[in-house]
């Protein structure tokens, strides 16, 4: 079993791979499979242009320059 403290020194990608080989032990290759499409959507829409479409997303000059504390 894995501390902690390891956990804390182990690069993010190795804990998706020991992740992912942990899944396939105890799922196999097809369950592993399965359990991960249950957290993709399917790319459903067009971030790329919905992204722009949010009015409410937009910031006002002020609210950029409260952001980095400079006045107008």
């Amino acid at each position: 079993m894995i501390t902690t403290e390891k956990i804390n020194k182990i690069p993010d990608g190795q804990i998706q791979i020991k992740g992912i080989n942990a899944l396939k032990d105890a799922l196999g290759v097809t369950g592993t499979l399965r359990f991960l499409e249950q957290f993709d959507n399917g790319g459903n829409g067009d971030y790329t242009k919905e992204k722009y479409n949010d009015e409410d997303l937009k910031l006002s000059k002020e609210e950029i320059l409260e952001m980095f504390n400079q006045k107008s």
